[in-house]
């Protein structure tokens, strides 16, 4: 409408790999799944599940698992994580669950509650598609 550009345009600049934010003073509850990076400044409660780098703000605050390709952590997470390649747990960090990473990183002043299992495979699949239908019922 604004740009010139048609729908079925517009769906394909925004399929690439692409960041999806969730900002601060944001509540969202639901599973998230994303085959691009994530970041997440406000409050989730639910699931993560990306293929690609999922980042949690110093104001983030997820209730759930994340399941991810790399981690950054700086706000707060209770539960599962699961990191195929490396999680960093940066100084304003804090984790209560248990983590699963290829390797890890944990800054002096971060909090750390749980187990912690390197060298075992972390599998992540891939976000579902949208089909023809979801895609229509988004755009319209």
């Amino acid at each position: 409408m604004f740009n010139g550009k048609s729908k079925s345009e517009f769906a394909t600049e925004t399929t690439g790999n692409s960041t999806s934010l969730i900002g601060s003073g944001t509540t969202l509850k639901g599973d998230l799944s994303s085959n691009g990076d994530m970041r997440i400044d406000g409050t989730l409660i639910g699931n993560v599940i990306s293929t690609a780098k999922v980042v949690i703000g110093a104001n983030g605050v997820v209730e759930g698992d994340i399941i991810g390709q790399q981690a950054d952590i700086m706000g707060k997470v209770t539960g599962t994580i699961k990191v195929k390649e490396l999680l960093q747990l940066k100084a304003s960090g804090i984790v209560n669950g248990n983590i699963h990473a290829g390797k890890l990183q944990i800054e002096p002043a971060a909090t750390f509650n749980g187990a912690c299992h390197m060298g075992t495979p972390v599998e992540i699949a891939e976000a579902p598609k949208m089909n023809d239908k979801q895609k229509d019922s988004k755009a319209a």
